[in-house]
């Protein structure tokens, strides 16, 4: 550690998860989240410090180094856990932002924590930032940080990015902290959103909630002024093009269709376990299109990878048993002996398998109910140089927005999810390749470097 940082990132989450090896000694690697994807780029080129915490209840660290980046553990209690971030921040914040797909909590224990850690979190970046250092306060569990922050070192550049979708004023004003959340946020230089719409939204709930002023994407309050912008988020599509270039992965790819026994049309579905991403509804779509025999278990086979979620709350377990049922209820209606027309996966998988797996697949399904982006679309497509391959995308994730070219589809009509599907695998050579050839062109153009680029340019201009 060299000590103060001139470039400091603030997320829940260091970019790192431990590791027991072999001879049982725990080291750290670093994490697969599209999150830490984005940004240890950033990091590295920067020389830059990242504090959040380890994923480990009541464990105290110092700070150490990992992949030339400076890391400062924030110590979270196991009530603190339970309150802080299974609660309010994914029992209350997650489901209001995400269009109420389920039904948020509103409870004034979970609130004064997630109040108490953040202020943990604003002391610690206090601490760790040199004068005039620029902060990057990463999404949706530290939304008071940015205005802590600003309190205690009126100095920095304080920046800040939501990650998750920004509700319409209507969800918002639910919210019995709303006030306290809002003032949070303008404690930053520059609020950067994934769309338009939510910058828009948070705009229209500043006039309404504190009457302030704003003009195109500008709020004026007494002192300073908050500039509120667009920033779609993207994956590193020189890194992704030429992992699938790799000889070991074009040969691992290749397995896969093997093992999964060949068939004419492998959909693939890549999510955290969680019920905005709407995988029961793609599900029922493909156990409908085998019933109604459009398709057999000889023709198509379904691969869905369930990365594990938040398994300690009881909206995930149950989650969790009814994607299972689902399963067992399609495969033991359609299976033939040795085929299943479903291939359910509930593990994380690493970069280079996940790679393998898109490369693989000639239908990617992603069909959230509500997602701020959804980076796995865009990996899919830096997946396919070969300009082959069909996304089937919600209109509701924010990568719909710039890949326009995928086959659309509102995942709440399973008749429409059904019919893009078919659409997707009957598709010619040539109409794949016009689709996949438009969606490169704006991944490659747009990717991460230029999405931090872009956020630290506005953000220290």
């Amino acid at each position: 550690m060299s000590g103060r940082s001139s470039f400091l990132i603030v997320a829940n989450r260091l970019p790192v998860d431990r590791v027991i090896e072999p001879d049982g000694r725990a080291s750290w690697r670093g994490s697969p989240g599209g999150l830490v994807t984005a940004l240890t780029p950033v990091m590295q080129s920067r020389h830059g410090a990242w504090l959040g915490w380890t994923g480990a209840a009541d464990e105290l660290l110092e700070p150490f180094e990992h992949d030339g980046m400076d890391l400062i553990p924030v110590p979270i209690t196991a009530e603190e856990v339970e309150l802080y971030y299974e609660g309010f921040s994914n029992a209350t914040l997650w489901p209001l932002y995400h269009d109420v797909v389920a039904q948020p909590l509103f409870e004034r224990a979970m609130w004064e924590t997630y109040r108490s850690v953040n202020e943990r979190f604003a002391e610690a970046a206090a601490r760790t930032a040199e004068r005039g250092a620029v902060v990057w306060v990463q999404d949706y569990q530290l939304q008071l940080v940015p205005a802590m922050l600003r309190k205690m070192r009126p100095d920095l550049r304080i920046g800040f990015f939501l990650h998750i979708p920004f509700p319409p004023i209507e969800l918002f004003w639910r919210l019995p902290w709303r006030q306290e959340l809002v003032e949070g946020l303008l404690g930053a230089d520059l609020v950067g959103f994934q769309l338009a719409g939510g910058a828009a939204n948070f705009r229209q709930l500043c006039k309404r909630l504190l009457n302030v002023n704003h003009k195109s994407s500008e709020i004026f309050l007494d002192d300073r002024t908050v500039k509120t912008l667009p920033f779609p988020i993207s994956v590193d599509f020189g890194e992704l093009d030429a992992l699938v270039r790799d000889p070991q992965i074009i040969h691992r790819a290749k397995e896969i269709r093997v093992e999964l026994g060949d068939p004419e049309h492998v959909l693939l579905g890549v999510d955290r376990l969680d019920y905005t991403k709407g995988i029961g509804l793609r599900l029922e779509a493909f156990g409908e299109l085998l019933k109604e025999q459009r398709i057999t278990p000889e023709e198509a086979v379904f691969v869905q990878i369930a990365t594990p979620s938040r398994e300690r709350v009881e909206e995930y377990r149950r989650l969790r048993d009814d994607i299972e049922l689902q399963v067992g209820r399609i495969n033991g209606e359609h299976s033939n002996m040795g085929r299943q027309p479903v291939q359910y996966f509930h593990q994380s998988y690493d970069k280079r398998e996940l790679a393998a797996l898109y490369l693989a697949a000639d239908v990617m399904v992603v069909t959230p109910l509500r997602d701020g982006m959804n980076l796995v679309a865009k990996e899919y497509v830096a997946c396919h140089h070969d300009h082959q391959g069909a996304l089937v995308l919600s209109e509701f994730a924010g990568a719909a927005n710039e890949l326009r070219q995928a086959y659309l589809v509102n995942p709440y009509d399973v008749e429409g999810v059904k019919r893009q599907m078919m659409s997707a695998m009957n598709a010619s050579p040539h109409e794949l390749a016009r689709r996949m050839r438009t969606m490169r062109r704006r991944v490659a153009t747009y990717d991460v470097d230029r999405w931090a680029s872009e956020f630290l340019r506005a953000l220290e201009s």
